[in-house]
């Protein structure tokens, strides 16, 4: 009989109630400044985010919390058309990348698993050529992050329908040619609330190889033809490693207006049991981030006490 699970839950980017404060800018904050003093700002934000994600590292360690997404925003504006930057042109340039190695370093001393999940606005899909390669260009810059630090996953959602999935998926297959193998080797996908079921990804990532972000509040949103226990089973069939799959519970409820909304916690009820003796990891997407993390940790492990 099994006495301990072997989920390895995942906090999301920031914290509630620890002192660790990652910071960003703004384009208009930006543009006040000559460049010189542009690059200056950035380099103290970056330099910041990257002594608070080893701050970050070290909260997860002490409190057994396996895997850690880090903000997509770690470097602002990186990729901007006007302010972006290489890393290389700050100030502090190469001690900030030192700190990003020694974060992946310390993960694997103490066994964190690390993941980025680009923004919205990464649409590989789309027909719009200037998004595809505004896209490609942010896949490029989180692949970088995540070689540093040692990410074995960058995740993004299918994108748009535009009348015709099918078609779009077709496109979005096609755009992969252009990611460099750093970002491939990286490159997960995940089912959404509103276009893409696991149903309609399947294939794509099978064929792509491609692995399954699944997402099992999404799929309560938006059903396809199969249950949970089979997106699972099928999501699983498409990792060459630890799976990740994602968790939340609706703000007002199943019967609430907006379903699609994250509480501050997850509802026990909506952890499905079969995933429980499973090996995965599980990124709580949750309001109160740590809190919940360590809430949803004590109840699994009081569930496998009793």
């Amino acid at each position: 009989m099994q006495t301990k699970s072997s989920i390895r839950l995942g906090l999301c980017c920031i914290f509630l109630d620890q002192p660790i404060k990652f910071r960003t800018t703004t384009i208009k904050s930006l543009s006040s400044m000559n460049r010189g003093d542009a690059l200056f700002k950035l380099s103290e934000i970056c330099l910041n985010n990257a002594q608070e994600l080893y701050k970050s590292l070290k909260f997860c360690a002490a409190n057994k919390i396996g895997c850690f997404r880090i903000n997509s925003q770690i470097l602002p504006i990186k990729t901007h058309a006007e302010f972006g930057y290489d890393i290389y042109d700050i100030p502090n340039g190469k001690n900030i990348v030192r700190l990003f190695k020694e974060c992946r370093q310390y993960t694997k001393e103490h066994d964190i698993r690390t993941s980025l999940h680009p923004d919205q606005f990464v649409v590989m899909n789309s027909p719009n050529p200037d998004v595809v390669n505004r896209s490609i260009a942010e896949l490029e810059y989180q692949a970088q992050v995540a070689e540093w630090v040692g990410a074995d996953v960058v995740n993004i959602h299918g994108g748009g329908g535009y009348g015709d999935k099918p078609k779009a998926l077709s496109r979005f297959a096609r755009n992969l040619n252009r990611l460099s193998d750093q970002v491939r080797k990286r490159l997960t996908l995940e089912n959404d609330d509103t276009t893409y079921t696991p149903s309609d990804l399947l294939a794509l990532c099978q064929n792509e190889n491609i692995p399954l972000v699944y997402d099992i509040h999404h799929h309560r949103c938006n059903q396809d033809n199969i249950t949970g226990e089979e997106a699972t089973a099928k999501a699983i069939e498409t990792w060459d490693r630890e799976p990740m799959f994602h968790i939340s519970s609706p703000r007002q409820g199943w019967s609430g207006p907006k379903p699609r909304q994250h509480h501050d916690y997850i509802d026990l009820k909506d952890f499905p049991k079969y995933w429980l003796n499973l090996k995965l990891t599980v990124e709580v997407e949750a309001k109160a981030k740590e809190v919940a993390v360590l809430k949803l940790q004590k109840q699994i492990s009081n569930y496998f006490q009793l």
